[in-house]
């Protein structure tokens, strides 16, 4: 839903259907602009006039001055070509509608020696509860491809849920591969600790819990995760088990940590979030990002995603300051390309971000997405809770696995 009056859309859909615009010193080439991609330079919004209607709700209200149907991708700076390439697209690959409160919502993971993708169903009552854990499930990206080359027009590959050991509880990240296996951020449930776990990718899906203390206190709901380039897991830990009725009242901060698996070592690395959810590392391994999603249920609070140095010694995250604000919904997962751009899940689909903190552009899916993951080089596996949907791009992942 975006307001915006009749003046102040029609300027900017003429604006946008320019082949060829000047922003900011920034010139886009329309000869490079995918088909379907819409252009909107930032000097064509930035006066709406004193009679606009603008924004009252980032989060229910999106930005699509051009009232384009997604999904498709919004171009805000040149860059974002180079991210894109020449033969970018975004189209849905599946869909469930049975699952209740979706059944592709967080935790992607790509395994490459079977090209599958995993991920999980939403973290929401009533899929996720006190007493019911949501379920991990897979697709096969084979089938894609073969779906994309036959040219088949509604797109919608099959997908199989795992039968998961009670260890597995609530999960709400994953990143790796980790030796060979998924690494999960779990919630946990009710009294059942939230924890780091493996889980191993073929059947019967055997799992191993890392870490589920802090020196014998919970932590309250384990969100998000990567691996850094030293072995160490870093991971942000939120209330939001408590506030969706699913654990009782947090005990600790909301912060983020770091743990060794190699000596147990497990050691608080950064503090001050509201909500720290979503979290990704430079490919380098020297800057850290984590999203405070607050301003999901009030606006007033951040949808800001922080950069930190990492002490390359010690791993503490110093030299706090704003990357980015997001400008629906708040930030939820976040993933890096090889060029350090940032890519995050937000409330109108996934918003990138050069690593200076320019918003290049958008994969506008007009509805909330909590998470994603590259498959491989070039496709980007986008969770819409109901649909998952596939961007084949230019950039690659700069994830690190070990």
């Amino acid at each position: 839903m975006l307001l915006r009056s009749p003046t102040a859309l029609a300027l900017l859909a003429v604006v946008a259907r320019l082949c060829s615009c000047e922003a900011q010193g920034d010139s886009i080439d329309a000869g490079r602009i995918p088909p379907g991609a819409v252009s909107l330079p930032p000097l064509s919004f930035a006066v709406l006039g004193q009679n606009a209607t603008f924004r009252q709700n980032g989060f229910i209200q999106q930005f699509n001055p051009t009232n384009s149907t997604p999904p498709f991708f919004q171009i805000f700076h040149s860059d974002f070509l180079d991210i894109l390439g020449p033969n970018a697209f975004v189209r849905n690959i599946a869909v469930n509608n049975t699952f209740a409160s979706g059944f592709a919502f967080e935790a992607p993971f790509f395994n490459s020696p079977t090209n599958e993708m995993f991920f999980a169903s939403s973290v929401f009552v009533p899929e996720s509860s006190f007493n019911h854990s949501n379920r991990i499930s897979k697709i096969n990206m084979t089938l894609v491809e073969q779906a994309l080359t036959a040219h088949v027009q509604d797109i919608n590959v099959p997908f199989e849920t795992l039968d998961l050991p009670e260890t597995v509880q609530i999960t709400n990240g994953a990143t790796g591969p980790f030796k060979g296996n998924l690494l999960l951020a779990t919630r946990g449930r009710g009294n059942l600790p939230s924890a780091l776990v493996l889980l191993n990718p073929r059947s019967p899906n055997n799992a191993t819990v890392l870490l589920d203390n802090f020196f014998d206190r919970q932590f309250n709901s384990m969100n998000d995760l990567k691996i850094h380039p030293s072995g160490n897991i870093f991971f942000t830990d939120d209330d939001l088990g408590f506030t969706s009725d699913q654990k009782p009242p947090p005990l600790l901060p909301n912060q983020v940590y770091m743990f060794d698996p190699k000596t147990g070592l497990v050691r608080v690395v950064a503090d001050n979030f509201v909500t720290p959810n979503g979290i990704a590392l430079s490919p380098d391994g020297k800057i850290g990002y984590v999203g405070d999603s607050a301003g999901i249920t009030n606006s007033t609070l951040p949808s800001t995603v922080y950069a930190f140095d990492i002490d390359p010694e010690t791993f503490f995250f110093s030299n706090r300051r704003v990357f980015c604000y997001i400008d629906s919904g708040g930030p939820d997962g976040i993933q890096v390309d090889t060029k350090g751009n940032l890519y995050v899940a937000s409330g109108d689909g996934v918003q990138i971000f050069r690593k200076d903190g320019v918003l290049l552009g958008k994969i506008f899916i007009g509805s909330d997405v909590a998470n994603m993951a590259f498959a491989g080089d070039g496709r980007l596996v986008v969770l819409a809770n109901t649909k998952i949907f596939l961007a084949q791009i230019q950039a690659k992942s700069g994830l690190f696995t070990m």
